[in-house]
């Protein structure tokens, strides 16, 4: 990563509000970007909330899904590089709400890829595919040469995403690249039907993880500040030939089942006497066993690889929940722990 190249530069980052998002806007403001956020919602506990940020990025209020909310933030702002992060990312969400999906996910994208090739001052572009894109195959790991082979309404949202990124680039030429991330965790992601946080926050309330699965579904899951990292190093390289209109993996190449990893969260925490509880659920729609990346494209083609193992992320992750639970949550938490 470039810390020199984005001193005073205008970014956009997309679902800056979100887990993800925040994390890179942070970084780009922690190098001295000026970051323009298109924000729908401002929840109490949104991402620019709790990373310290509200005043210290640019808000435009708006939907992605309304265009002239895009364009307006692009010209007005003088955008250069812009990291298209936002979408409805809840799997369970998508099987129950497909329209609003494919209009967040696939409308929103097709808005941010127009406006940015419409905008003179816009020089590069990163767009957020994902490891979900693929679907089910029967060879791991992932390549980026695979075919996306995405069948359930998440996936499939993604797997547009993905390709019409890769349409702008072919047909008119847009500096754009997409990412396809392991499972991130860190920080500030507060959706509990995750399992890291939840097994954090069980731990922190004194109480067994549960896994509702049967524990052996195989993912590879990357600490969020390595992801950061990814998404910034990508863009810093979209002046190369060899880097515009591709789409990289980004993981770890470690892979876990869901049973070891909550077992490591565990052990991260240094709290003796817990036991995951394995419930052994059906599996829902959409949740394929193994799903796991070859990081060998970013690694050779852009020097990148990630500077967390698992434990180290895990730790980090522990004590920022740890942190958070005490200082915004102390009060339920003494209900919950006297129930």
């Amino acid at each position: 990563m470039d810390s020199v190249y984005w001193m005073d530069r205008s970014v956009l980052v997309t679902g800056a509000n979100g887990f993800v998002g925040s994390w890179v806007a942070r970084t780009l403001a922690d190098l001295g970007a000026r970051v323009v956020a298109v924000v729908r919602d401002t929840p109490a506990r949104g991402g620019l909330a709790l990373q310290g940020l509200t005043n210290k990025v640019d808000i435009v209020t708006g939907s992605l899904t309304e265009y002239p909310v895009v364009e307006r933030a692009l010209n007005e702002f003088g955008v250069e590089v812009c990291f298209h992060l936002a979408a409805q990312a809840i799997v369970g969400v998508a099987n129950r709400s497909p329209l609003s999906t494919f209009e967040s996910n696939m409308q929103g994208t097709w808005n941010v890829l127009e406006a940015c090739r419409r905008a003179p001052s816009v020089t590069r572009v990163v767009v957020a595919s994902s490891d979900k894109a693929y679907g089910d195959h029967p060879h791991l790991p992932y390549t980026e040469d695979f075919e996306l082979r995405a069948t359930y309404p998440y996936d499939v949202s993604k797997a547009a995403t993905d390709m019409l990124a890769r349409s702008y680039h072919r047909t008119y030429g847009l500096p754009v690249a997409v990412t396809r991330c392991a499972n991130i965790y860190g920080g500030g992601d507060l959706n509990y039907t995750r399992i890291i946080p939840d097994a954090i926050r069980s731990l922190l309330l004194g109480r067994d993880p549960i896994i509702r699965s049967d524990g052996t579904p195989v993912r590879d899951y990357m600490y969020v500040r390595d992801a950061a990292d990814a998404y910034l190093t990508l863009a810093e390289q979209l002046d190369r030939d060899d880097v515009a209109g591709e789409a990289f993996n980004f993981g770890t190449e470690t892979p876990i089942s869901v049973l070891d990893l909550v077992h490591q969260i565990i052990a991260a925490s240094g709290r003796s006497g817990y036991r995951p509880r394995v419930m052994g659920q059906d599996k829902p729609a959409g949740e394929i066993d193994a799903q796991y990346l070859s990081s060998k494209k970013a690694r050779e083609r852009l020097g990148w690889e990630p500077s967390y193992d698992l434990q180290a992320g895990l730790r980090e992750t522990y004590e920022w929940f740890s942190h958070f639970l005490a200082d915004e949550e102390a009060e339920v938490l003494k209900v919950l722990a006297s129930a």
